[in-house]
């Protein structure tokens, strides 16, 4: 049984050790984990054979587009994994070392799988990514059949919970995100919910999982607004929007009333041409892992007023907050000067789960290393903490953070505990 876990020594520095633990006892067996002792630990390879060179995996991020900032996060979390991986390699002595060729896919469908056909014919199999279900659900085809991981950080679109193919998702599906919109909804004595969302296959299945849930606790929801995720101006939509709400505060109140908005960075523009109708700004909004901590929407002045006046509320899965967690997100907030979401984190992850993969099999073959994985993350302890797949391939369960922007920031205002459908505030 093989443990991986990734400390900081008492002087900072970085270290990783692969703990061999060997229980074995007399009358039946036990699994279990004595105490960590202080100091370097001795790492071990079981590699069946030596590995050389340089070996490349690709990443497919949305350095520009809708999530643009949220693909400059991963970027950033994924070098700084590349670089403590190889200082670990390092260590062990061992001959080979891990590159990462990022490719941007401006956070188009289309564009990630000529992004991915393009890695292919480099012999590239392996991926960290893409970010988006859209992305995922356009080019996971192509991926299985031609063999080639998928590993995204935050796609999150159920209908991509698919066991057996090539995609593993480092973070949980929206039949766990919706739940903790409505209970935030409910909590907030919200009765009437508007939904406006892009199109696509993220958008379509979490506005479904959320209004479910949300009429499960006693709510209703109007049939709201589905936009063209390549939509940019949204007078007209706004205008529509601005409508709906009045009618529904004209029945049940503005205290009582909401707007559900599920989208990326194109909330802005959203916003912008909402702020144009004063009955918009006098309800509650809540949002989605697609706007929680969006720098494009902090930094624009009337995005961000408008936010904080409907107290716009965004849920984002949790990671643990280790030791682990803070050097990532010390890291990636030094470069960039903004909190990293957690997907930048399961990011990070995802770089060092594929790495011990390949030095734990000894091999870069993508089966092999689909086999893998599960192994490795059912023994690793990462940024994210513990984590565990379920049968689709996609992290079991978690909490969701609460962001809201407050004087301009970002500020995490409260949690989602999934275990107890409940929410503390912070």
């Amino acid at each position: 049984m093989f443990i991986y876990l990734y400390y900081m020594s008492s002087t900072g520095t970085k270290t990783m050790a692969i703990f061999i633990i060997a229980l074995l006892i007399g009358v039946g067996v036990g699994y279990g984990i004595g105490p960590m002792i202080g100091g370097t630990q001795t790492a071990t390879s079981t590699g069946p054979q030596p590995l050389t060179g340089t070996i490349t995996i690709g990443s497919l991020l949305p350095l520009t587009g809708d999530l643009g900032s949220y693909g400059e996060n991963s970027r950033s979390a994924i070098e700084l994994a590349e670089n403590d991986f190889n200082a670990y390699l390092a260590t062990m002595g061992q001959t080979w070392t891990l590159d990462i060729q990022i490719e941007d896919t401006a956070t188009d469908p289309v564009k990630a799988l000529e992004k991915l056909q393009e890695l292919n014919a480099k012999g590239i199999g392996i991926i960290v990514g893409p970010q988006t279900s859209g992305e995922t659900r356009n080019i996971k085809g192509y991926a299985d059949s031609n063999n080639m991981l998928l590993i995204s950080q935050s796609s999150t679109a159920p209908e991509l919970a698919i066991a057996g193919d090539n995609v593993f998702r480092f973070v949980t599906d929206d039949t766990r995100q919706g739940p903790a919109i409505a209970r935030a909804l409910v909590n907030d004595g919200i009765t009437r919910i508007v939904p406006v969302h892009r199109g696509d296959a993220w958008g379509d299945g979490l506005v479904k999982t959320t209004v479910e849930s949300f009429e499960n606790l006693g709510g209703t929801a109007d049939e709201g607004i589905r936009y063209n995720p390549e939509t940019k101006e949204f007078s007209a939509d706004s205008s529509i929007l601005a409508d709906k709400v009045q009618a529904h505060v004209d029945d049940v109140g503005k205290g009582k009333t909401a707007v559900l908005y599920i989208g990326f960075a194109e909330a802005v523009q959203f916003i912008q041409a909402s702020s144009a109708h004063s009955i918009l700004s006098q309800v509650n909004w809540y949002g989605s892992d697609g706007s929680a901590q969006l720098a494009e929407l902090s930094s624009d002045p009337i995005a961000a007023e408008f936010a904080e006046t409907t107290n716009f509320l965004n849920p984002i899965f949790a990671a643990s907050k280790t030791s682990k967690n803070k050097h990532v997100v010390d890291s990636v907030s030094s470069q960039l000067g903004r909190t990293p979401d957690t997907y930048a984190v399961s990011a990070y992850d995802i770089v060092w789960v594929v790495g011990l993969s390949i030095l734990d099999s000894g091999s870069t073959d993508v089966s092999t290393i689909k086999v893998a994985i599960p192994e490795v993350v059912n023994n690793y302890f990462g940024a994210l903490g513990w984590i565990r797949l379920n049968a689709a391939g996609d992290l079991a369960t978690a909490d969701y953070e609460l962001w809201q922007v407050i004087d301009g920031e970002w500020v995490q205002v409260g949690i989602y505990a999934s275990s107890t459908d409940s929410i503390v505030k912070s």
